[in-house]
Formats: C-alpha cells, sequence, structure tokens
C-alpha cells in the first residue's frame, strides 16, 4: 500500500542544541535504513519549511504506524497521512 505522508517539525524548544543533534541524527540513522529497505520509497523537503513529503509503501496501515512512531523525531511532528491508489489513467 502507498501513503503520502506530510511531516512538519516543530523544534522543541527545552532541548539544548546539542540534544537536538543527537536526535537527529538518529532520526538519519532510521531514515536511511527504511529507504535502504524499500519501505520509505521518497523523501522530499518542503522549501523554506522544516518539513518533508515521503511517499511510504507497506503493506498495511498498522505498519505505516509503527514506522512513524519509530521515527525520533516524532513527538515534535504533526504528521498527516494520504492513502494512495492507482489513477486509471496513469500510464505507469
Amino acid at each position: 500500500m502507498l501513503f503520502l505522508v506530510r511531516m512538519d517539525v516543530k523544534v522543541p524548544t527545552h532541548l539544548s542544541a546539542a540534544e537536538f543533534d543527537a536526535i537527529k541524527a538518529r532520526e538519519k540513522t532510521y531514515a536511511e535504513q527504511l529507504q535502504r529497505e524499500g519501505a520509505w520509497r521518497h523523501l522530499w523537503r518542503v522549501v523554506g519549511e522544516y518539513a518533508n513529503y515521503s511517499v511510504f509503501d507497506v503493506p498495511s496501515n498498522d505498519e505505516l504506524h509503527r514506522l512513524l512512531s519509530g521515527l525520533p523525531l516524532f513527538p515534535f511532528m504533526t504528521v498527516h497521512v494520504t492513502p494512495l491508489a492507482k489513477h486509471p489513467s496513469a500510464i505507469q
């Protein structure tokens, strides 16, 4: 199943810069792992915002929730999920 996910991060003011950098490093490692495994198919930055649009390919809603909630930045995110279906006019 394909899902379009928008993730907006609100930088926590209660963390030091070093603590936040450590969280971001863990986030990068986890995101790269999911991309290598094929679950996180596409990742695009939203220009001018601390946000991204991503496409996930996972077998279920529950699996997507498990992956998203495993993101180290998840506690600081607003997440919007849109399930995707093949369009009848798509040539691919």
